[in-house]
């Protein structure tokens, strides 16, 4: 079970989320419990180590920010105490959780869960807190923001659970945000490769990296909310959204449980920023010059676009890159300027990312030319695409986020009846 940060936000929340824990015990489970940070607590101490130093150590970094996973890890455990559960806490560094060196974006490269699953085994819940790790050589590290989902996910893989529940503030996926489209619906289950897109282009539902593991490692998920009154049905009989393979959604297609639709959601992202370098020049291992230093720094770069050569063998490339990796990308390129030969860098952050995903796609064609369509009837301007085989993405300006998402999920026929 892994809770989120509105879901532990506060000590009354924690006493309900403890509830809910104490219920699946009771059931019968044995029961993992993974946490993240009061809601608002990593974004305070991350402005901390800002204003400490503008350019700040990622190490140390890591020591501050994980220390909000350990508060909310260590109140769980209290709590279940006082409603007379025996639990404790595992910190990253106590199971070990370990993980790769990159500080602030590490990857899990194994968790050593027997000392844990003996104590649960003896009727202990274990509370771990998300997000955090610990790296070869000793150092806490932290897994990146949204990183509980995936601390959950490899220790649902490590203990061999039955499942993951992610408990979350929203009830399930849906077809797009609730919040910008009133009409949008719940999705009964989506596959891992459309959790996949839909996490990379936005949906705050679930991180990246804990859908692209849960896959490798065919853990179930679930998704659902943690905001159910305490005499509510326990989760087995809620209806969350399930995150299956494609074969099991084949069934739950043949079975009549779901409907076939081309495309399964619409996200959006507003944390992006644009780069253009100017006047590169236009031969073999330029564009190499340019994204190899970005990789080093483990700056993850999305939509790529090369124009035509000019005449004077030059060209200009544009890309995106996160918007809190901006301000360090623009310090990299500026030190390689000599190396890659550009005139410029022009920076825009004001800038959206809208994708249509499905896995539909594959076999349907006109997706695109619908998407195309419906943003240029109502003025929206395309500044950049990307696709992959159940995905197209465009880059419009940040202030035609909330009409695009509006008019494509009208497009596509997900609006809920009445």
């Amino acid at each position: 079970m892994k809770f989120g940060g509105t879901s532990m936000a506060g000590t009354e929340r924690i006493r309900r989320v403890a509830n809910i824990v104490r219920r699946q015990q009771a059931a019968g489970h044995q029961v993992a419990v993974v946490v993240s940070a009061m809601a608002g607590e990593t974004d305070r101490l991350v402005n901390f180590c800002r204003e400490a130093h503008a350019l700040y150590d990622p190490a140390e970094y890591d020591v501050v920010v994980s220390s909000g996973e350990q508060v909310t890890s260590g109140l769980l455990a209290l709590t279940l105490q006082g409603l007379g559960c025996k639990a404790r806490s595992w910190l990253g560094w106590q199971m070990p959780m370990k993980t790769s060196d990159a500080h602030a974006k590490a990857r899990i490269e194994t968790v050593d869960a027997p000392a844990m699953v003996a104590a649960m085994e003896a009727g202990e819940i274990a509370v771990i807190p998300g997000f955090q790790g610990v790296t070869e050589d000793g150092r806490i590290s932290t897994l990146g923001r949204g990183g509980s989902d995936t601390s959950a996910v490899a220790v649902a893989a490590a203990i061999d659970a039955d499942r993951c529940d992610i408990y979350t503030d929203v009830d399930g996926v849906y077809t797009t945000d609730p919040r910008i489209v009133a009409k949008a619906r719940k999705l009964k289950a989506v596959t891992y490769e459309e959790m996949l897109e839909l996490a990379s282009v936005g949906a705050k539902v679930l991180q990246t990296r804990s859908v692209g593991l849960a896959m490798k490692e065919g853990v179930r998920v679930q998704v659902l909310s943690s905001f159910i009154d305490d005499d509510a049905t326990p989760a087995d009989e809620l209806p969350g959204t399930m995150i299956v393979s494609e074969e099991e959604m084949e069934q739950l297609l043949e079975d009549g449980e779901m409907e076939r639709q081309h495309v399964t959601g619409i996200a959006h992202d507003k944390n992006e920023a644009k780069v253009i370098l100017t006047r590169v020049p236009d031969k073999p291992g330029a564009v190499a010059n340019i994204f190899e230093p970005l990789a080093a720094a483990s700056i993850n770069v999305d939509m790529i676009i090369q124009n035509v050569g000019r005449d004077k063998g030059e060209t200009d490339v544009t890309f995106t890159v996160p918007q809190a990796d901006l301000a360090r990308a623009q310090a990299l390129l500026e030190d390689k300027r000599d190396v890659i030969g550009f005139n410029r860098i022009i920076t825009d952050s004001r800038i959206a990312k809208i994708s249509v995903v499905g896995v539909g796609m594959k076999s349907h064609a006109g997706v695109a030319s619908s998407m195309f369509r419906a943003l240029s009837e109502r003025g929206i301007n395309i500044q950049a695409i990307s696709t992959s085989e159940i995905k197209i993405s465009v880059m419009i300006d940040e202030d035609e986020t909330e009409l695009a998402v509006r008019v494509l999920h009208t497009a596509y026929g997900l609006d809920a009846e009445g």
